[in-house]
């Protein structure tokens, strides 16, 4: 029998009312499964956390609950996808990409098998969960693993249309995302293609390149800064690897300064990316890793970390224009 939720809990179907987000996944998954597609979604004992609940409730034999085995998870998914199915799993992104690491690196991207692995709750998003559950290495891990392309959506529409682009997509895709609260940056149905960075403004002066989570603050920023008089460009690098060499050469052939802004460690995640792409062209142009500075994260409420550490709106325009300054 069903009990009534405690009051003393932390009522995670209630929550999850506020997240919108959330329903993103289950969403879009619905859709394929609806076109005909053999689709079959499993989680962590995380599927009110990730909205994989919304799925079940509707395809409850395409679903999986693992339990607490993130590990026999991802094996078991590239299992799945050795006989045609096409598996999409989901847990803490902290769980996934370091828990995880071996069996993503040999059972799925070394066999080339085409698993979606969603990580959820991505950099710091877990605020008083604590260190343990902030995934700040995630994309430097992932990224480093050969056959592994990597994706960090910038809302629920985003990645909608991420999925829809992966569902033929050759490779294991490993898909980073927040916890269904981020703001909205793009419309219904605008088509994402895999690899390719989308420009919202040319700049002369600086670009700020984002990824995921930190894409609608720095979007504000650079609103700001050019309502200021700055020319500031800016580019979504949703997709971290393969990286869109082409977009960010150009932006280094317009602008002598890039700010990169990543919910990560600055060491090995689009940032790095990015230094990559300039130093092999050898470049002259100043880059500035913005994001977490080489430190394991503090615990406090989202919204306060952004703060202290600059990855909201106000942060980043401030970042920026230290940098405009030659400040910084």
């Amino acid at each position: 029998m069903n009990k009534p939720l405690s009051n003393k809990s932390w009522q995670y179907r209630q929550l999850n009312s506020v997240t919108p987000g959330l329903d993103a996944l289950s969403d879009a998954l619905i859709e394929l499964v609806a076109a005909g597609e053999p689709i079959v979604a499993g989680t962590a004992d995380l599927q009110y956390s990730n909205g994989l609940s919304k799925f079940h409730a509707l395809h409850p034999d395409r679903f999986v609950q693992f339990g607490i085995s993130e590990q026999n998870m991802v094996s078991a998914a590239a299992g799945m996808a050795a006989v045609g199915i096409k598996p999409y799993v989901a847990t803490f992104a902290s769980f996934l990409a370091l828990l995880c690491c071996e069996q993503i690196r040999m059972d799925v991207a070394y066999s080339r098998l085409p698993v979606r692995l969603i990580g959820h709750h991505a950099g710091i998003s877990l605020g008083f969960y604590g260190t343990s559950h902030h995934a700040t290495e995630d994309l430097a891990i992932m990224r480093s693993i050969a056959n592994l392309t990597v994706i960090a959506p910038a809302d629920g529409n985003q990645l909608k249309e991420v999925i829809k682009a992966a569902n033929d997509y050759p490779h294991p895709i490993y898909i980073r995302i927040q916890r269904g609260r981020d703001p909205e940056v793009y419309t219904d149905h605008q088509p994402f293609t895999i690899g390719t960075a989308i420009s919202h403004y040319s700049g002369t002066d600086l670009t700020i390149i984002a990824t995921g989570s930190t894409v609608h603050p720095a979007l504000e920023a650079t609103r700001a800064l050019r309502a200021a008089g700055a020319s500031v460009g800016f580019l979504d690098m949703a997709t971290v690897k393969p990286i869109d060499r082409d977009a960010i050469l150009e932006a280094a052939a317009q602008s002598p300064r890039i700010l990169t802004v990543e919910e990560h460690n600055v060491l090995g995640g689009l940032g790095g990316a990015v230094a990559e792409v300039l130093t092999s062209e050898g470049l002259p142009v100043k880059l500035t890793r913005h994001g977490i500075y080489d430190e394991y994260s503090l615990i406090a409420p989202p919204t306060h970390l952004y703060a202290h550490y600059e990855l909201d709106a106000k942060g980043i325009e401030a970042r920026a224009t230290r940098l405009l300054e030659g400040r910084a």
